[in-house]
């Protein structure tokens, strides 16, 4: 049996879903999910569909060909399909902080993520034997001011190398530039705390402790150009009191990090995020 994932998104219009499951049951497919949302304001309409084929002779070649060319093009669809049987790739960015990467790979190595780690890449040698204790390569590569061109030239031939189809920021302390951005548009995710943009700065902690905040919480987005501003993918926050200390704060911020960030993996990998002019469209 054969399984697939489509996503659609075109101008909204009547009988989108008819058209797009009869042409799927003119396939011999049966689908076991279908969700759908309209943006009436920018007036869009999104799909997400799976569906499974028991013709042995399925292909997913010929199956996206005729759905481009029977469907696709004659509504003016974008669209992308997945083959379920191909896990994709995922290259680890890191720097010092080790929580949201324990967390990771411990999800990881239990099976609960859906997905090829290929490699771990880090600005610092800091983090190498948490990378040989769950037998994942680990590539030191220094980035300084002077050498972050070259550094990112590295960094992309690896990813190159590797067909990786998306990247984490599990707390790698680097701006990526352009010149990854542009070859892996909305497929390089980062995380941070929430306090963004009242408490900027290296201990934005320490200062919205002094300002008794009462509530502390993670984003993961999409990596784009303008910093910290791409499409939002997932996000929660903890009620905090008077009674915790920065230390305390700390702690729950890295607890949600951990949390945001598998989420937006797990959600990213399994093909229920669509990006449309710096928002997502997030499925169950």
């Amino acid at each position: 049996m054969k399984k697939i994932t489509i996503l659609i998104h075109c101008k909204d219009r009547p009988n989108i879903v008819a058209t797009v499951t009869n042409f799927i049951a003119n396939k011999k497919g049966n689908i076991v999910y279908l969700d759908q949302h309209v943006d009436n304001q920018q007036d869009i309409f999104f799909m997400r569909l799976e569906s499974e084929f028991t013709n042995d002779e399925f292909s997913t070649d010929e199956f996206k060909a005729c759905f481009k060319s029977d469907l696709a093009d004659t509504l003016d669809m974008k669209w992308r399909i997945y083959a379920s049987d191909k896990k994709p790739k995922m290259a680890l960015f890191v720097s010092k902080y080790d929580h949201c990467l324990y967390d990771i790979l411990g999800r990881y190595n239990s099976g609960e993520l859906n997905l090829e780690i290929a490699f771990i890449v880090s600005n610092h040698p800091d983090l190498k034997h948490i990378a040989d204790r769950f037998d994942i390569p680990f590539h030191h590569i220094p980035v300084t001011k002077d050498t972050k061109n070259e550094a990112e030239d590295k960094q992309l031939a690896l990813l190159k190398a590797h067909d990786i189809d998306f990247i984490i920021l599990a707390r790698y302390m680097q701006i990526v530039s352009s010149k990854l951005i542009s070859v892996y548009p909305n497929k390089i995710i980062n995380i941070h705390h929430s306090f963004l943009p009242a408490f900027v700065g290296a201990k934005p902690y320490h200062s919205a402790y002094k300002r008794g905040v009462k509530i502390i919480g993670a984003t993961s987005h999409y990596v784009t150009e303008a910093l910290d501003a791409g499409p939002i993918i997932d996000q929660d926050v903890a009620r905090v009191t008077h009674a915790y200390t920065v230390k305390d704060l700390i702690a729950k911020g890295r607890d949600l990090e951990k949390i945001v960030l598998a989420n937006a993996i797990k959600l990213h990998s399994e093909r229920k995020v669509m990006v449309f002019n710096n928002k997502t469209v997030v499925f169950s």
